[in-house]
């Protein structure tokens, strides 16, 4: 697993949609379903910004880190 997400990506994913989706999660509601699933995604996106590496990136076959995007990469 190497890393495919440059520095920009992983600061916005770390500072401004993951705080982003947990505080809308507290407004919504925390016992209500929609919060949950904002609680997830906020928590996959502290985990991939903490590993540099996104699972979709690979299945979308894009690499931030290496500025491709929408190419097959090479292994």
């Amino acid at each position: 697993m190497s890393k495919n997400m440059n520095t920009l990506d992983r600061r916005l994913r770390a500072f401004l949609i993951a705080p982003v989706a947990a505080v809308i999660g507290v407004l919504v509601g925390p016992g209500n379903v929609a919060a949950i699933v904002l609680y997830v995604v906020a928590a996959v996106m502290l985990s991939t910004s903490a590993a540099g590496y996104c699972p979709l990136y690979t299945l979308l076959r894009l690499d931030t880190l290496n500025g491709r995007h929408g190419r097959a990469l090479t292994h």
